[in-house]
């Protein structure tokens, strides 16, 4: 881990454990440009990249062509309107009317540590492990300036860039557009990969061609959504999953993004990644700064594994703040699949005692416990406990449930408003709606708008008061809805644009709040089925419920999206009943255990009425989790096989750090006649080292499961499974 700068040459040179990335100062205006980012090289100066010998040369030697050198230089943070013609990282309104923003060099700072962003989840480390460098760019004309922040980390690849801005005028500017991260790359074979998806089909993988002109993934929701996740790939045409080279780009926020490449006609890619510039416009007055959100930059040469183990290990250790993090969770049983709104405190407390029998550890309550509330359309807003349902009160459930050894978990969705609500009738201006608009409704229900205090007040005291109230150890905080109709009662007009960006400071808030008056607390978000599984709610919740979508078979390729970029033991996973009741599909119980345990591992479904065999086979389970789950939640993932990719089955594994085990889930989803047993490799291993497969007296070394593999034996039936465990002699 190394920031130097060369005075000479004017070179900035960020190293980390196999990467190298440089910056520039060229030109006696001082423009700031991107050299190379890649793998680690030795050389500092590398200034020979940047082509200033060539045409169109630099302005001082050629001003006749400045706008050929603005259009193809490597800039990076790019400008508006005056002359480089790609997408601009910053855009600006003045008091003119005028949007042009051009910066340059004024100065910078190499330190140890890495400063909090205020107002932001963003990763941290101990001083003496990282590492800072901040670059200030000055646009003259408008008296804004710029500060890119770059860290890096003793332990990591991954390299983590920001940008504040601030007004040095003595007029208010208007912020329209802010990127976090603009980067200018050569193109040579790079396809795109991206997340997208919906409710109940989240984080499906997809390539694409990069052909000339923009390509973008965005949220204009409010959220960071299923539809398209906030990350971008750059991928190798020869990388595989332990081979080529991969760019990859996260970003930490959890409202409306933009992430592009853009190829040039001189075959170039630009990155960009920050907050989406529509329903975006933030007043900046004298004096003031405004910090954008952090972005995540990865460069791999080993391929997509590569990329995700440096992702992985970054965010357990430098994003999870929750006691948690370092800790096996509770295994947790949901009412939700088995009870929908229609329980009680005698219901419950049935499923409690048999959950305690089969040595599940939390009875999590969902929705359905407020208000009037015995269907999604009443009471949001209303925390006030149904003592119709709930007799006795919350205590009395509370108590009875830790009687029988349980803890005790509870829903909330503090966000939202129903227009059937005590609240709603007495504030309908803290929805958020359009004056002289009908607002329109999702799930029968508004948003409140976060950007007030008064609101934010309200909804956490509304959480805290029941939370201070009983003995509560996990919430499970959910969000149902998009965001809409975007006006504010509460902000005047030169402050509409900021109501989405000041929605989701005020979600931080609330969270940063929750976590420190109840640090104990197991917090796991849960955003309408997973809209908000980004990085940002890591830093808040140590998990996050992965997907409505419960059935096995389709976890298999929504958990091999997710961890592309998410640990495993972020993934709230679930074992739940069968027919599914996403998709119909019946799934051996086996198999459902088998699939859950590659997460956070729960149950979703009423333990009281499921077949007796199934039942059974629960204890097994959990000794499975609490065996295994050390493993999933510290070791390195690998993916040997898709589902998604081959129809047939599905393979990956977890090796210990110290390559002292492996676990292996290989899931046969579609069995098939006549056919051969498959042979798995199993990378990741000690090649030097023997490997007995537990519960048999084979013996194998580790380059020969690495390179010749397994022999796994076809199974009668579809969706069958099996896990391996793979322990060195």
């Amino acid at each position: 881990m190394k920031i130097t700068y060369d005075e000479t040459s004017r070179l900035f040179k960020i190293d980390t454990l196999r990467s190298s990335y440089c910056i520039g100062i060229t030109d006696e205006e001082k423009f700031l440009t991107h050299v190379y980012y890649g793998s680690s090289v030795s050389d500092d100066d590398l200034t020979y990249l940047l082509r200033t010998d060539e045409n169109p040369f630099i302005p001082s030697e050629n001003g006749r062509d400045r706008g050929s050198f603005l259009d193809s230089c490597p800039m990076e943070y790019p400008g508006n309107g005056v002359g480089d013609y790609r997408e601009s990282a910053v855009s600006v309104e003045d008091s003119n009317g005028n949007s042009a923003v051009q910066f340059y060099y004024t100065g910078h700072r190499i330190f140890e540590g890495k400063k909090k962003l205020e107002g932001l989840p963003a990763t941290f480390g101990e001083e003496e492990k990282s590492a800072t460098l901040e670059i200030d760019l000055l646009d003259p004309v408008l008296q804004l300036q710029a500060t890119l922040s770059y860290s890096i980390f003793e332990d990591s690849d991954a390299i983590m860039r920001s940008a504040k801005l601030q007004n040095l005028s003595a007029a208010p500017l208007y912020l329209t557009k802010v990127m976090s991260l603009s980067l200018d790359l050569e193109q040579k074979d790079f396809r795109l990969l991206t997340l997208h998806g919906s409710w109940a089909r989240e984080r499906q993988m997809d390539y694409r061609t990069i052909g000339y002109g923009r390509q973008s993934v965005s949220s204009v929701r409010g959220e960071s959504s299923h539809q398209e996740h906030p990350f971008i790939g750059l991928v190798s045409e020869s990388a595989t999953q332990e081979s080529g080279s991969v760019y990859g780009f996260h970003f930490v926020y959890s409202g409306n993004f933009l992430a592009q490449v853009e190829k040039n006609q001189f075959d170039s890619l630009r990155v960009s990644m920050g907050i989406h510039p529509e329903n975006f416009r933030y007043r900046l007055m004298p004096g003031e700064t405004f910090q954008a959100p952090e972005t995540v930059m990865v460069y791999s040469e080993n391929g997509l594994g590569g990329m995700s183990r440096t992702f992985h290990d970054l965010y357990r250790n430098h994003l999870i703040r929750s006691p948690y993090k370092d800790r096996k969770r509770p295994i947790l049983i949901n009412n939700w699949e088995a009870t929908y709104f229609d329980f009680d405190t005698d219901k419950l407390i049935a499923i409690a005692k048999q959950a305690k029998e089969d040595g599940i550890e939390m009875l999590v309550m969902d929705d359905g416990w407020f208000g009037h509330r015995n269907d999604d359309n009443t009471s949001l807003g209303d925390w006030k406990v149904n003592e119709d349902k709930l007799r006795g009160g919350l205590g009395h459930l509370v108590d009875e449930v830790n009687r029988i050894g349980l803890k005790f978990g509870i829903w909330f969705e503090p966000e939202m408003i129903s227009p059937d609500s005590d609240l709603y009738r007495a504030h309908p201006e803290w929805a958020i709606a359009v004056p002289d608009r009908k607002p329109c409704r999702m799930r029968n229900q508004y948003v409140l708008d976060l950007s007030r205090e008064d609101v934010r007040d309200y909804v956490y005291e509304s959480v805290a008061a029941i939370l201070r109230s009983t003995n509560i150890a996990y919430v499970k905080w959910d969000m149902n809805r998009q965001l809409s109709d975007l006006g504010s009662a509460f902000l005047g007009r030169d402050n509409q644009g900021e109501l989405c960006h000041r929605y989701m400071l005020g979600v931080y808030e609330l969270q940063e709040k929750l976590v420190t008056e109840f640090p104990q607390l197991l917090l796991e978000n849960c955003s309408r089925d997973r809209a908000r599984y980004d990085t940002a709610m890591l830093y808040y919740s140590p998990q996050i419920w992965c997907s409505d979508d419960t059935d096995a078979i389709e976890r298999l390729s929504i958990q091999e999206g997710t961890a592309l970029l998410f640990p495993l033991s972020t993934m709230g996973a679930h074992v739940s009943d069968c027919p599914n009741h996403t998709v119909g599909r019946t799934t051996p119980f086996e198999t459902r255990g088998n699939v859950a345990l590659a997460g956070t591992f729960g149950y979703e479904l009423d333990i009281t009425r499921i077949p007796e065999a199934d039942r059974a086979q629960i204890p097994g389970q959990v000794a499975l989790y609490h065996k295994y789950n050390d493993l999933v939640r510290t070791g390195d993932y690998y993916r040997i096989a898709s589902y998604r990719e081959n129809h047939y089955y599905d393979c990956y594994s977890v090796i210990a750090k110290d390559k002292s085990e492996a676990l292996i889930t290989y899931v046969q989803v579609m069995g098939r006649p006549n056919v051969h047993s498959r042979r798995v490799c199993v990378p990741g291993l000690d090649p030097k080292r023997s490997y007995r497969i537990e519960g048999t007296q084979q013996v194998l070394h580790g380059d020969t499961l690495m390179h010749a593999g397994l022999r796994m034996k076809n199974m009668w039936g579809d969706f069958q499974s099996e896990l391996i465990h793979l322990i060195a002699e």
